[in-house]
């Protein structure tokens, strides 16, 4: 057996056996929202710190040696909370492809975490994000692949911030594609980043894939996404972030 072979599935075995962190953390959930229907379409789980800390404060505790339990306990904590808050649509989870060994052993945790909840797979969605480390683009198609096969829903997230974009939807072509917010910020009053982001727009409806504008604060950028047809948005114009709680949406006029 080789060294590495070796090693991911002593991780393994870790998971399994639900070894602790050496840390605490929790939840908090953002809405997407549909405009158009001015209904909640998903809420994304987003790490903070039991105190409210923002994720870094979490995600500077990782290693090497706890990546892979890290990685399985967010998608159980995720899954649970979302149980108990009584999320009735979309649940929106980030994960670590380089926590993933293999993906239909990687998939279990989460697997009985939804049977023990009662939490519908087909509602589960499975982000990456797109300026991930993507030295192997195989390892990661290879996940998404596996994940949709099962009945997940995929997404691309942060879409625009990296390099891998274009190429790796050449490969995969994800449910929904999250654009990174550097793309939208003053999108209204500058034409190049319009042009760019109409392309990739275009795109995605030419791919059948549902488009997410996140991080709209501004009137004026969701005004812009609505007159794009963009019917999904995310940001602080709707609603900010709340611990273990769903928050309230404002409406725009």
């Amino acid at each position: 057996m080789h060294v590495k072979e070796r090693d991911h599935l002593l991780k393994c075995d870790q998971c399994r056996n639900g070894d602790p962190l050496p840390f605490d953390f929790t939840m908090a959930f953002q809405p997407v929202v549909d405009v158009q229907e001015r209904q909640v379409a998903a809420y994304e789980a987003l790490v903070r710190g039991t105190d409210g800390s923002g994720a870094m404060s979490i995600l500077g505790r990782i290693t090497e040696d706890n990546r892979y339990r890290f990685d399985q306990a967010c998608r159980t904590k995720a899954i649970e909370l979302a149980a108990r808050l009584g999320i009735d649509c979309r649940l929106s989870i980030n994960f670590l492809p380089n926590a993933v060994y293999e993906p239909a052993a990687c998939i279990r945790t989460t697997l009985a975490a939804a049977e023990r909840t009662g939490f519908p797979i087909e509602r589960i969605v499975f982000e990456v994000t797109e300026s991930e480390d993507m030295a192997d683009k195989g390892h990661l198609t290879k996940i998404l692949r596996d994940y949709r096969d099962r009945g997940f829903i995929t997404a691309i997230d942060d879409f625009g911030a990296g390099y891998a974009g274009l190429s790796l939807l050449v490969d995969f072509q994800p449910d929904v594609i999250k654009l990174d917010m550097g793309l939208l910020r003053g999108i209204d009053s500058d034409p190049v980043r319009q042009v760019v982001v109409k392309g990739a727009i275009d795109i995605c409806r030419n791919l059948q894939i549902d488009v997410v504008a996140e991080g709209i604060e501004t009137y004026e950028e969701y005004q812009w996404f609505r007159s794009q047809g963009v019917r999904y948005m995310q940001g602080y114009l709707f609603a900010k972030p709340e611990l273990e709680a769903l928050p309230s949406i404002e409406w725009p006029a």
